[in-house]
């Protein structure tokens, strides 16, 4: 019984009761596989890459209450994480991310070595994230580097090669995560100032609706150009608007700036991400 207690606490560090972060890694992981494959990705890569998505998203996390350890006690939405609870030691946790890591890199070893020598990146992306807000208020850029690498590397295991038009969508998940990422961090921007955490929701301060307005009208602009580039049917412009009355919807949550309301808008993004996966499903499907 002890045991199957300590392994729910495991799935509690992974995060696995909130898979939000799976949702947001994963949608520009599928835009990448169906761009690279033509709407027919190979499916041991798709596979690979949606069992990875869900490794490294879990490891992410564990690595991320390991570096947060001494400071998710004091902070009210993260005080009862099973590590800064005490229901899971530190050895535990990056056992646990050891473990993890390992498994997704066996995956990934089925790949191309192109793929592979990405992953290597992928990897220390993740192991050092957390650790950015203790020396930038940037660390929303790093964690949009850090989820949008599954991009190149799905063009890369799909084709063999990482072109342009990758480093085009890779700049846009950057920007996408960079703009619900701060969402996210408005919502502990109170408790950030006290323990003094760094993030883009305190450096942007009151700019903050007017910067991520301007951030989700970038990458709908760039998502444009991508499907005009591709010749896209009106099935994937469909997925656009859909995407842009979402990001409307989420800056009326955040009018007022209530922390609950920009965590409301910040998940609201999981459906930004499948409106625009389902139009470029739908162009190859469909159109």
């Amino acid at each position: 019984m002890l045991r199957l207690k300590q392994f729910y606490q495991y799935a509690l560090l992974m995060r696995l009761h909130r898979p939000i972060g799976i949702y947001l890694l994963l949608w520009p992981t599928l835009w990448a596989l169906w761009i690279a494959g033509r709407g027919y990705p190979d499916l041991l890569v798709t596979t690979v890459f949606v069992l990875g998505v869900i490794l490294m998203r879990s490891a992410g996390c564990v690595i991320n209450d390991y570096a947060d350890r001494h400071i998710d006690p004091h902070v009210r939405r993260t005080r009862d994480r099973p590590l800064a609870a005490g229901q899971v030691t530190e050895y535990e946790a990056l056992t646990l991310f050891v473990i993890l890591c390992l498994l997704a890199f066996g995956l990934v070893l089925l790949m191309n070595t192109l793929t592979i020598a990405l992953s290597v990146v992928a990897v220390l992306l993740a192991a050092t994230y957390p650790f950015m807000k203790r020396y930038t208020h940037w660390p929303q850029v790093y964690l949009g580097i850090a989820f949008g690498w599954s991009i190149p590397m799905a063009f890369a295991a799909q084709t063999g090669q990482v072109p342009i038009l990758a480093y085009v969508l890779f700049i846009t998940n950057v920007l996408w995560t960079l703009a619900y990422d701060t969402l996210y961090a408005m919502a502990d921007r109170e408790d950030d100032l006290v323990i003094g955490v760094k993030s883009t929701a305190i450096l942007f301060g009151r700019a903050d609706k007017i910067i991520i307005a301007v951030l989700q009208i970038i990458v709908l602009l760039l998502l444009l150009g991508i499907g005009l580039k591709l010749e896209f049917t009106y099935w994937y412009y469909l997925g656009l608007l859909i995407a842009a009355s979402l990001a409307i919807y989420q800056q009326w949550l955040i009018k007022d700036r209530l922390p609950e309301r920009g965590f409301q808008a910040f998940l609201n993004n999981h459906w930004v991400g499948a409106a625009i996966f389902a139009g470029i499903a739908a162009h190859y499907y469909l159109g």
